[in-house]
């Protein structure tokens, strides 16, 4: 009889250590956030699910290409793409980016390029759009895959670093489209 009570008690301990951990985890670590808005196509669907890691970039910075969340405002979290670093110039001509004057290919974008006729993102300089040449210390330049339909960078202008919650990880729901990986 005191061994079942026992294992009862360890089965019980062990199920409360792993929701504690869990927590922990869920709360500091990672974040779920549901994908709202076409902005990230094809990369990202509205209603997709996915897992952003809240504590990479307390120690590494954000890197070029990146698909991150970040704080738009004090009600809203976005999703976007990291395109300018702080010094960074860009430009857009003829459909291809040039970040300080170096063609960038952008093989994320060749499922939408096959899917559409015309051009994905019009001509821009960062000058034109923000009226700074480079991309000021402690700022970010964001864009969303979906560059017809998407809010980002060109019209709020440079994110501020301190507002990125994470780096988007995981796409885990639909099940049908689980991916790891957003910058090839």
């Amino acid at each position: 009889m005191k061994t079942k009570k026992w294992k009862r008690l360890i089965v019980l301990r062990t199920i409360l250590i792993v929701v504690i951990f869990a927590m922990f985890f869920r709360s500091y670590l990672f974040a779920s956030y549901v994908v709202d808005g076409k902005s990230m196509e094809p990369t990202l669907y509205d209603g997709n699910l996915i897992m952003v890691n809240q504590i990479l970039y307390d120690f590494s910075d954000v890197s070029r290409f990146d698909v991150i969340v970040f704080h738009a405002n004090d009600e809203e979290d976005y999703v976007k793409r990291v395109i300018g670093e702080p010094g960074d110039h860009i430009k857009v001509v003829d459909d291809k980016l040039y970040i300080n004057d170096e063609y960038m290919e952008e093989a994320y974008l060749q499922a939408f390029r096959d899917q559409i006729t015309g051009i994905l993102t019009k001509d821009f300089t960062l000058e034109e759009i923000t009226g700074e040449s480079r991309v000021p210390e402690g700022q970010l330049f964001v864009l969303g895959d979906n560059r017809r339909n998407s809010f980002d960078s060109r019209y709020f202008g440079f994110i501020d670093q301190e507002t990125v919650v994470g780096k988007v990880d995981i796409r885990y729901w639909p099940v049908s489209q689980v991916g790891f990986h957003f910058t090839d």
